[in-house]
């Protein structure tokens, strides 16, 4: 009979224990998802991941500028934006993907400095540029056009680099990354040119 007895608390304690434990696991996963629901991108201390640095490159009228950018791709990533940010290298930048082409509208808060803000097309061409887009202010700048992502650079280095609407922005969210391959058929000559023909001095 003890030896019953014993064998029954110890299932007993052992029925408690997994109790306790799956009771503490529930517990924590419900603090973790009601965290993350609270969690507020905007705050100065709040830790938000962007991807990248990628590559992007400007087709402008006098030739491609370059930029290096982070990508704003979640949702905290792209309320966070530049917000709490002292400066921005002249040649940095933050692509926004919004995911679906639509008329979109950016503003300023918490944002220090001024910004250029670009407005894409998803084919990768420019809709529209708010220059020097001034630091704090919470009016809302409007795309005015379907637009699929947004390009934060500088205040006012589109205009030092020529940058205007309609010009195309080469990056692989828009498909407008041209590939060596591509570039070494472009330069190539075709059947029609063929090689130059010698003049009658050479």
């Amino acid at each position: 009979m003890p030896d019953m007895m014993t064998d029954r608390l110890k299932t007993l304690f052992v029925s408690i224990a997994a109790a306790l434990t799956f009771s503490a696991c529930a517990s924590a996963q419900i603090d973790l998802e009601a965290g993350a629901a609270n969690f507020d991108p905007t705050l100065p201390d709040a830790v938000v991941e962007y991807g990248g640095p990628d590559p992007l490159v400007i087709e402008t009228e006098t030739g491609p500028v370059a930029f290096t950018v982070e990508l704003a791709e979640s949702q905290n990533a792209r309320t966070r934006g530049m917000m709490h940010r002292d400066s921005i290298g002249a040649d940095e930048g933050m692509l926004f993907d919004f995911e679906v082409e639509q008329v979109t509208s950016i503003w300023m808060r918490n944002t220090r400095i001024p910004l250029d803000i670009i407005y894409i097309r998803a084919d990768g061409t420019i809709a529209k540029i708010v220059a020097n887009a001034v630091p704090f202010s919470l009016r809302p700048m409007y795309s005015d056009y379907p637009v699929i992502s947004v390009l934060e650079i500088a205040g006012g280095r589109s205009a030092e680099l020529g940058i205007e609407p309609g010009d195309l922005v080469r990056h692989a969210w828009f498909g407008t990354v041209e590939t060596a391959a591509e570039t070494t058929q472009a330069d190539a000559p075709t059947a029609d040119e063929g090689a130059a023909e010698p003049t009658e001095d050479g």
